[in-house]
């Protein structure tokens, strides 16, 4: 019988490790070039050589300067920071559901944060843009902790099924109330259908800043349930079997999601479809690699993918009718729609 020699061992622990090392590299290679082109493109285009120059210190003019470090530089660091976040919660949403077509909003975190926003503009006064977000994370968390209650009652505890049955009802209530509110309000209206595009467009520093604590706690809590997913992907009974503490992981993981998607959709709007598409794109890749369904990889394999994903469509959107802009959450939803049918086809087929 043949039997593996340490070299051979090696060789293939080498092997192993090259596919998704190399893959995370080539991935983090065109976020990088996704970026610059992000600060280079737009109503007033720059030459790449421009980026760096004024991303190292020697602005060609002021002019461009401004452009790098108060306009664009702002816009594409956000991108960064909400896509990877969503990225990371579409991830974990379907690993924790074992649903393919789970989205990060089935928890009804966008339903909260929409209320929330419409509720400080239409009746406390809320004005800025900034102070709109925080209200926003606040009706986000709160909605998702409510989801996650209702997901609790009963004998079995908290399962999948149960956990997006209450989402999709705290969502239907919750964008109910939101509408008969902007209907009486113009102010709110107009707020509300502003946000609610999704769109990377006048932030500033501050607002990034604010939200990469948030963000950072996020994932780590996500990247902490990567060997526990793996488990749960075998079946509950299984992942008991095997020592995991199936309530404590599906809480750190609904916390994990509450902390991710609720930031983003705060700051930026309901950006649909990146977490559905981006880990199906993920998997498919890490297929290619040799690597497999391993959440290790997968995790942050969605969290480079997504920006990548939304810095194109942003801009996308600022060149296709400039100077005049069309939001990211626009050009998103053309490509996640055909995506979306698409995989429901696929299940369909499967099932036959």
């Amino acid at each position: 019988m043949d039997t593996l020699t340490p070299t051979d061992a090696s060789a293939a622990g080498r092997r192993t490790v090259l596919g998704p090392v190399l893959l995370l590299t080539l991935i983090g290679a065109a976020l990088v070039l996704a970026c610059l082109l992000s600060i280079a493109l737009g109503a007033a285009s720059i030459s790449p050589g421009q980026v760096i120059g004024a991303l190292t210190g020697q602005p060609e003019s002021a002019q461009v300067d401004n452009i790098v470090w108060s306009a664009r530089g702002p816009r594409t660091a956000l991108g960064l920071a909400v896509g990877a976040a969503l990225g990371l919660s579409g991830a974990l949403m379907q690993a924790l559901t074992r649903n393919p077509l789970a989205d990060p909003g089935l928890l009804g975190v966008s339903a909260g944060a929409a209320f929330a926003i419409v509720v400080a503009v239409a009746w406390l006064g809320v004005r800025t843009l900034f102070g709109s977000i925080w209200f926003a994370l606040a009706g986000a968390l709160i909605a998702s902790v409510v989801v996650y209650a209702l997901g609790r009652l009963g004998r079995s505890g908290l399962t999948p099924v149960k956990l997006a049955l209450a989402g999709v009802a705290v969502t239907a209530l919750l964008s109910s109330i939101t509408s008969a509110i902007v209907l009486t309000d113009p102010e709110a209206l107009n707020r509300y259908r502003f946000w609610s595009a999704g769109s990377l467009a006048d932030q500033n520093g501050e607002v990034v800043l604010g939200i990469l604590p948030l963000l950072a706690v996020g994932a780590a809590l996500a990247f902490a349930c990567a060997p526990a997913l793996n488990s749960l992907a075998l079946g509950d009974d299984v992942a008991a079997a095997l020592g995991r503490r199936l309530g404590l992981v599906r809480f750190q993981g609904v916390l994990a999601i509450m902390l991710l998607t609720g930031t983003a959709v705060a700051a930026v709007g309901p950006l649909v479809f990146v977490g559905l598409v981006v880990p199906h794109v993920a998997r498919a890749l890490a297929q290619a690699a040799g690597i497999g369904p391993d959440h290790r990889w997968l995790l942050p394999l969605s969290a480079l993918l997504a920006p990548c994903l939304l810095l194109a469509a942003d801009i996308a959107g600022r060149l296709v009718a400039r100077p005049v802009e069309i939001q990211a959450g626009v050009i998103i939803a053309f490509i996640g729609g055909p995506f979306f049918i698409a995989m429901v086809r696929r299940r369909r087929l499967a099932e036959v």
